[in-house]
């Protein structure tokens, strides 16, 4: 995979006062085809059953980047908590194999397994809690993040992908097999769109079968992401509440959350999905980890945030809950002219779910408009609306952007 660098540094920290350091796990700890490097932090005091986080480092980036680069280290210390930080094997720019068959599905190789191989064996090792495993990352991190919850939902309770693009996305057309180094131009650059049930179709084939309980997600992308396209954050909310059975309408908004120029949006009663949307900010986006900590409940003591626990279509707690998808009828259109249409509801679901359908304007050639992946409208946003080609697209009340229309 030849792709551009994505991450510098997000700053590296003071040097741990603790005696605890980074280990690098070089004893076998289970199928681990692809030779991922296992790289671990355990602190000097662990909580009784101690949750573990891994965190996947991004293209051109390093394990040993990752825990110099953020605050996990630090957080896990104060909390007890262990660290998993995988190492790619792919020495020509340690981007993650998210495009393969075999690590798009649940236990049959790629690097997804290798990094559950060292979730398994911490687990045995430290006697962790197995009910509270969590995944993070950004950039190729962020990618690796949603392969996990997609093809191991009953591995991580949830995760917080940063930068990243929907399960499945980066896969060529054809024949993945064996793909484990491929960088999808056209799913970088915003071109790759799916309807819901096309997205969840990925998702259901990662482990046919498998109709259990479904990890919590946080998204976070900047809305001027020059690497992988803001587009990528829409397909990915369109994925999720589709496997997580939830509408695309949010449940709540909440503008400069959690920092200035970023919103906040919430699906379902219960909140199984957020994204965030970061007006402004390129690929190189801040990591937000007391952000990911509050939603994993990582500080917890009793009482915690669990896998098994809730369900993101009735928000009830019960460990013993599982949530399957409900059976649902889709007709949602994302494309949409600068005005936005009447719209009318057509999904029926099980647990009374609402979308709404709009008719995609028919193509036309505007000359001198904005060009395609550009800005187009959104609230503070005072440039031109007319797109060269395509359509305006509105994600949020923040941001809209020129993307191709089927009749393009």
């Amino acid at each position: 995979m030849k792709a551009p660098t994505t991450l510098s540094l997000l700053g590296l920290l003071p040097a741990l006062t603790s005696a605890a350091t980074l280990t690098q796990i070089t004893t076998p700890f289970g199928p681990n085809p692809r030779n991922v490097t296992f790289n671990l932090y355990v602190p000097d005091t662990l909580a009784p059953n101690p949750p573990i986080l891994v965190n996947q480092h991004w293209c051109h980036g390093t394990a040993e980047a990752a825990f110099a680069g953020s605050q996990w280290a630090t957080l896990a210390s104060k909390h007890g908590f262990i660290v998993i930080y995988p190492g790619s094997p792919n020495a020509a720019d340690q981007c993650w194999d998210v495009s393969s068959r075999e690590t798009l599905t649940h236990d049959a190789g790629g690097d997804s397994l290798g990094i559950v191989s060292m979730v398994r064996w911490t687990l045995d090792k430290y006697r962790a809690d197995k009910s509270r495993v969590f995944v993070t990352g950004i950039s190729s991190g962020g990618m690796m993040t949603q392969v996990l919850v997609g093809a191991y939902p009953d591995v991580f309770a949830a995760g917080a992908a940063f930068a990243g693009v929907p399960f499945g996305c980066f896969a060529p057309a054809g024949d993945n097999a064996g793909q484990f180094d491929y960088w999808n131009g056209d799913c970088a650059t915003g071109k790759v769109t799916h309807s819901p049930e096309e997205w969840g179709a990925k998702v259901d084939a990662a482990y046919p079968g498998y109709d259990g309980w479904r990890p919590k997600l946080q998204i976070f992308h900047g809305t001027e992401d020059e690497v992988v396209s803001y587009v990528n954050y829409g397909e990915a909310v369109k994925l999720w509440t589709e496997v997580m059975g939830l509408s695309e309408t949010p449940a709540s908004v909440v503008p400069n959350t959690p920092v200035a120029g970023w919103t906040k949006s919430v699906y379902g009663p219960s909140g199984w999905l957020e994204a965030y949307s970061a007006a402004g900010v390129p690929h190189n986006i801040q990591n937000q980890e007391s952000t990911v900590m509050a939603f994993f409940e990582l500080g917890c003591t009793s009482g915690c945030f669990a896998w098994g626990k809730g369900s993101p279509c009735s928000g009830q707690a019960s460990a013993s809950s599982t949530s399957t998808r409900p059976s649902s009828t889709f007709s949602t259109v994302m494309t949409m002219p600068s005005t936005p249409p009447v719209s009318t509801t057509t999904r029926t679901t099980s647990s009374s779910v609402v979308a709404s359908t709009t008719t995609a304007p028919a193509c036309k050639t505007v000359p001198g408009g904005i060009p395609l992946w550009a800005q187009c409208g959104g609230m503070g946003y005072t440039g031109a609306t007319a797109c060269a080609n395509g359509a305006c697209t509105t994600y949020n009340p923040y941001y809209a952007q020129c993307v191709p229309t089927a009749a393009c």
